[in-house]
């Protein structure tokens, strides 16, 4: 069970660590926030779940609720090359043959500030022989209540280079997002619609890396622009680009149901979002929820340099994100 405003241990042991979470809530929302990989366990607003949430125990499944650094997504065949020299990554994602979605959602995160609303999460990641670059990371949580300007749950991650040397760096992550009932059955019934401001998305081949340049999604089963539609039994595991914002430069997901929606938005930097409507997963997973990934960069970016961060040693680089319950659209 978790206190009121404290960190008590999740009684489940991972690599021979307990791990510890944080319970936030302000108004009608609350979250819980794990010291194992900074990761978001739960969101919930009004008593129902706008992520799928997970323990310790139980989880997490398939990357839900992690933060991925120094790189989202994968990196094709475990290896990439930068400033004329090759690393070789363990591959963590065997059917692709891939590393995949970073290095520190199993790491252990210190407490850097804590109140009822907010809990900031450190980590100095020495680097591994795979990725010899040193950084400084922050994870801010923080919520809101609905009357606030920004109502709900912000995350906020900064990254530094304590290193000597230039840093490739990308950052993302992996909430799924629900309306309580699976999205397979809500699509049975006409109650579920799905938006995202996109104009672009990246073909893949069999392995989920990129196939050329993106593509626009206008005329396709792909264009999810406002008003969105019904995705009825579209399979996405689909990386988006080209991002329409809004007057405060946030581009959106909104996951609608009958009830309420489950709105995601993503700030300057993120410019890219994978959808994964996890038609992969088995059992009572498959099609249950959607991740929505704001990710800096598309899959296998450490190869292609695409919208690859480099940082400086000293210099630092700052991306937020946030989810929120609305009214149904």
């Amino acid at each position: 069970m978790i206190s009121r405003f404290g960190a008590v241990p999740d009684q489940a042991e991972k690599g021979g660590r307990v791990a510890e979470v944080f319970e936030l809530r302000a108004g009608e929302y609350r979250a819980r926030v794990d010291r194992t990989g900074a990761g978001l366990q739960a969101l919930t607003w009004r008593g129902r779940d706008l992520v799928w949430p997970y323990t310790r125990q139980s989880g997490p499944i398939a990357s839900q609720g992690q933060l991925l650094a120094p790189w989202p997504n994968r990196v094709g065949g475990a290896r990439y090359t930068f400033q004329g020299t090759e690393y070789v990554l363990d591959v963590n994602d065997p059917e692709t043959g891939s590393a995949i979605h970073g290095l520190v959602s199993e790491v252990a995160w210190s407490t850097q500030e804590r109140s009822e609303k907010d809990v900031t999460l450190r980590l100095d990641f020495p680097g591994t022989p795979g990725y010899p670059f040193p950084l400084e990371l922050t994870a801010a949580y923080h919520l809101s209540p609905p009357d606030a300007p920004a109502p709900g749950l912000t995350v906020t991650v900064t990254a530094r280079n304590t290193g000597r040397t230039d840093a490739p760096y990308g950052l993302g992550f992996h909430p799924y997002l629900t309306l309580g009932a699976p999205l397979r059955d809500l699509v049975e019934r006409g109650e579920v619609r799905l938006e995202a401001t996109a104009r672009s998305r990246q073909p893949a081949d069999a392995s989920l890396l990129p196939v050329g340049d993106p593509v626009p999604v206008a005329g396709t089963g792909f264009d999810l622009r406002p008003p969105g539609r019904d995705p009825g039994a579209t399979e996405l595991d689909t990386a988006f680009t080209d991002l329409d914002r809004d007057a405060d430069g946030r581009a959106w997901v909104r996951l609608s149901g009958p009830d309420h929606r489950v709105s995601l938005w993503s700030g300057p930097g993120y410019g890219w979002l994978q959808l994964f409507s996890s038609d992969s997963l088995g059992g009572e997973l498959h099609r249950a929820h959607l991740a929505a990934e704001p990710m800096t960069c598309p899959p296998d970016a450490l190869n292609s340099g695409t919208d690859l961060i480099v940082l400086a040693p000293g210099a630092s680089v700052e991306h937020s994100f946030g989810i929120l319950a609305e009214p149904p659209a």
